[in-house]
């Protein structure tokens, strides 16, 4: 099957020439003549098969014919809508090349620059528009766009436009474009949130699943490393210090843990860039062009800004950190072994991440192959995609399973070491209790009595105080073991001394001058 044979015009033929394109890929060859007929297609299939040119070659074919003797003023006709500025700018490009001997002109509009630029093009008319949802509907609100004309609708890479939250704006946009419209989704997944959105906004759309959604490129081999979270970055450079590994895509999970992989890589030497949400769109753009060219080898990506990578010839893809959805494990594999190449996707896995891969290997319906040729290799227990437990066996459960393995007598000697032991820690327990209770409670004296001071008629407290030999001056008992504490409740200071003589020394002086 050739593309002349798709009923393809004589100008794309050309363009496709020049970019060496002789024979159509498997959902291009299912698409094109389908679009070309002017139906909606909800298609599916694994990356890098060449979704672009399946709906941008009909579209041009389909709005050169439309435009034979219309001299009109260029409205927008067709409205192309991505997830990310990368993407966006990757699609802009294949139309344009398609485009090269046809009077169409493209346009592309994304956030994170100025929007003076994008303005004056678009004054100037438009055909084709490719824009994300957020610069399309800050123009919309400034009354710079107008979709009244657009009559071809297309939403790439849907599945990441609901993962990114864009649900809302997809349909705000879709409110305002004509209901005698031609649209296409396409996507490398195809989850039950794009299947029901589908059903609102296509119309009797034809399915094309070319493979299935779950299925990775077969010529992409998958390998996996057991290592600890701190000794990633020691196996990333040591994978790196290999030849083979000419150009290499590495994912992280965070933006700033993209950051400090290039940081650390730059610290031996080894030059990477980083691209994510937080850098500037030229920064990008720049870190994109110069891995592209190969002026650096190893590029850091986040899942997001990846989108839109379109390298031919990239060997290798490095998860450097396991992604939480299976499905965006597919996405990243599938930036390597593109047109036809085939290529290599290494993942790392730490023991916080088992449940992840257990995911991933679930989806996938297969085990990846576990690598070991590394001293950073950790020696886990290998995860199957037939295990059960979504989380590894506590040890007292492990602890239970051997002992089924022991003799009797061993058994019962473990057993009664157990129950001694917990006898121990329940005494223990209750002495500690019997301490603290202890320490709460007020002192008494001999007789029984409550410890806490006194108060007078007026409500003082009689705080005892203290001599200068540190000695309490507590009232001393006579003989009859009374008190010499003031009678008739009378205030005053207890005659206890006269000129260092006691109370009993002064009465028996008196009676002695008698």
């Amino acid at each position: 099957m050739t593309f002349q044979e798709l009923k393809v015009i004589e100008p794309i033929l050309k363009a496709l020439k020049n970019k060496e394109y002789v024979n159509p890929t498997p959902i291009q060859e299912e698409s094109i003549p389908v679009l070309l007929q002017r139906k909606d297609i909800l298609g599916s299939a694994q990356t890098g098969t060449g979704k672009t040119a399946a709906f941008a070659i009909p579209i041009l074919q389909n709005l050169h014919e439309d435009k034979l003797g219309n001299s009109k003023k260029r409205p927008i006709k067709a409205l192309v809508l991505a997830p990310t500025r990368e993407l966006a700018l990757q699609i802009y490009d294949n139309f344009e090349e398609y485009g090269t001997y046809l009077d169409i002109k493209s346009a592309v509009i994304y956030g994170g620059v100025a929007q003076s630029k994008q303005v004056r093009v678009l004054n100037q008319g438009v055909d084709v528009l490719v824009a994300t949802p957020g610069r399309l509907l800050d123009l919309i609100e400034q009354r710079i766009i107008s979709l009244k004309e657009v009559s071809y609708l297309v939403l790439d890479e849907a599945d990441r436009m609901l993962d990114m939250g864009f649900v809302r704006d997809v349909k705000k946009i879709v409110a305002m474009v004509k209901y005698e419209r031609q649209t296409m989704f396409f996507s490398a997944t195809m989850p039950k949130a794009i299947m029901s959105l589908a059903s609102e906004i296509l119309n009797q759309p034809v399915r094309i699943q070319v493979s299935p959604e779950e299925e990775t490129v077969d010529k992409i081999k998958q390998s996996l490393y057991y290592v600890g979270k701190k000794k990633k970055i020691n196996l990333l450079i040591e994978l790196l210090e290999k030849e083979d590994l000419k150009s290499v895509l590495v994912f992280s999970r965070t933006k700033h843990g993209a950051n400090r992989i290039v940081k650390q890589l730059g610290e031996l030497f080894i030059e990477a860039k980083a691209i994510h949400g937080n850098k500037s769109q030229s920064a990008r753009q720049k870190a994109l062009s110069e891995f592209k060219s190969g002026e650096i080898r190893v590029l850091v990506a986040t899942d997001i800004a990846a989108r839109g990578i379109d390298v031919d010839e990239l060997s290798h893809v490095v998860n450097y950190d396991l992604p939480d959805v299976p499905e965006t494990y597919i996405h990243r594999i599938g930036r390597t072994g593109r047109a036809g190449l085939g290529g290599f996707a290494i993942s790392f896995c730490s023991h916080e991440e088992l449940d992840q891969l257990r995911d991933i290997q679930r989806h996938l319906r297969m085990d990846i192959d576990v690598l070991t040729d590394s001293v950073y290799a950790n020696e886990m227990l290998k995860v199957s995609v037939d295990d059960n437990n979504s989380k590894p066996q506590h040890k007292r459960k492990q602890n239970h399973n051997t002992m089924k393995k022991q003799s009797p007598q061993r058994r019962h000697k473990v057993k009664k070491q157990s129950s001694e032991s917990s006898r121990d820690n329940a005494s223990k327990a209750k002495s500690n209790k019997d301490k603290l209770t202890k320490s709460t409670k007020p002192k008494t004296d001999n007789r029984g009595k409550s410890s806490k001071p006194k108060t007078d008629n007026r409500g003082k407290s009689s705080k005892l105080k203290t001599d200068n030999r540190g000695k309490s001056s507590k009232p001393k008992n006579d003989n009859r073991g009374k008190s010499s504490k003031p009678k008739n409740g009378k205030s005053g200071k207890p005659k206890y001394y006269s000129k260092g003589k006691t109370t009993n020394q002064k009465s028996n002086t008196r009676r002695s001058q008698k």
